[in-house]
């Protein structure tokens, strides 16, 4: 099974880019505070990485 994150917006993307702000999206956050999680495959990691000043990442234990 793969390993999961779990992914909160921490920070308003107001001032982000307009395309940070279409990554937000389509990692599933919409409000601060909001959390998913997601599968740690390339793809996510690379969007996380792109807007890592923005949201904060948890790595889930596999309980």
């Amino acid at each position: 099974m793969a390993k999961k994150i779990k992914i909160s917006l921490v920070r308003s993307t107001i001032r982000a880019l307009p395309k940070q702000r279409a990554t937000v999206r389509s990692l599933g956050l919409r409000k601060i505070g909001s959390s998913v999680e997601q599968e740690a495959s390339p793809e996510i990691l690379g969007m996380v990485r792109a807007v890592s000043h923005l949201v904060k990442v948890e790595e889930l234990s596999n309980a």
